[in-house]
């Protein structure tokens, strides 16, 4: 039997829509019917960076949610629907459940999906996963949903290293999927949340999902905003960034970086000694930052539908993954296969 699936075959071409044979499950692996699969910068940034090395062949993205076709996992069995943690613990800590060094997310032994042709992504009919990386969905979550939970995890695993506790006046910049995560789950904590973001409708989404204030940081002076800030929450990644964010914090703040920034970049070490500031980088999550955001959803208290601006089919994934290289209005895109 085969499937379709859109593959990188090179930096400058677009993705390609292809027949390929349906992955069978190794022992301990499940195939899921792919019911959604978010749209990543991560997915953009690899497919055009030489330095990420993103090989020809590979099948990209990393968010996904799905119904279980073919079990090789007697946890899982056919019909049963779930979403999956994209990075799999090595084989000498999968048995016991846990990375034995303490290092998830940053563990250079795990093994991730959607970034090798070796492990094939979610921009696809079928994928293939552990069955240890799946957590199972709750009839109240939609797979729409539960592709959002990776994105979602991102933001939870940021505001948590953040510290963010309620009371805290946390600002938040840049309002795009991971953006409005982080303002949403800060707000849930009880944090005040502003959010800096020069596009209306994703301001507007903001105030949607818990903010108490915006700001256009072109239209107005947003330094203000920022010297309020006891946290400021960089989720832009371009560079310069950074350093305007050194330049307006106040002093003993704190600054915690979620934007992926794929150029150099330079800060002025001393504008951030002199008022001691605290700097934190965050990267991807945890079992439990899923297990969170999860529960969070099945509650009502994330709506999927804050996120979501565009749900295509595979047919159009070629020439929208192009189009979201430029700036635009969408905040998170998902691909339905079965469209």
């Amino acid at each position: 039997m085969s499937m379709r699936a859109a593959f990188f075959h090179g930096i400058g071409q677009p993705l390609s829509v292809e027949q390929v044979p349906e992955p069978l499950p190794e022992p301990g692996e499940i195939v899921l019917a792919v019911g959604a699969c978010g749209i990543c910068g991560s997915d953009l940034h690899a497919s055009e960076v030489p330095d990420y090395g993103l090989k020809p062949g590979t099948v990209l993205g990393h968010e996904f949610a799905g119904t279980v076709v073919r079990s090789a996992d007697p946890a899982w069995q056919p019909g049963d629907r779930a979403a999956v943690i994209p990075f799999a613990l090595c084989a000498e800590c999968e048995p016991a459940g846990e990375c034995r060094d303490g290092l998830v997310p940053v563990c250079t032994r795990m093994r991730g999906l959607g970034f090798s042709p070796a492990a094939p992504g979610g921009y696809a009919q079928q994928v293939k996963a552990r069955g240890s990386q799946a957590l199972r969905l709750p009839d109240s979550v939609s797979l729409q949903d539960g592709a959002l939970l990776e994105p979602l995890a991102v933001a939870q695993h940021a505001v948590a290293l953040a510290g963010v506790r309620a009371g805290m006046t946390v600002l938040v910049v840049g309002a795009g999927p991971i953006g409005l995560g982080v303002a949403a789950i800060a707000a849930l904590v009880g944090a005040v949340v502003t959010v800096s973001e020069p596009a209306a409708g994703r301001r507007e989404r903001a105030l949607r999902v818990g903010a108490a204030a915006v700001l256009d940081p072109v239209a107005e002076d947003p330094a203000p905003a920022f010297r309020a800030a006891e946290v400021i929450i960089e989720c832009v990644g371009i560079p310069g960034m950074l350093q305007r964010c050194v330049e307006m914090a106040r002093p003993h703040g704190r600054i915690v970086v979620v934007g992926v920034c794929m150029e150099e970049d330079r800060i002025r070490p001393r504008m951030a000694i002199r008022k001691e500031l605290a700097l934190q980088f965050a990267f991807a999550y945890t079992r439990d930052d899923f297990a969170a955001v999860l529960d969070h959803l099945a509650a009502g208290r994330l709506r999927g539908g804050d996120f979501v601006t565009s749900v295509i089919g595979l047919d159009a994934l070629p020439e929208t993954f192009e189009a979201l290289r430029r700036p635009s209005a969408e905040v998170k895109v998902l691909v339905d296969p079965t469209r």
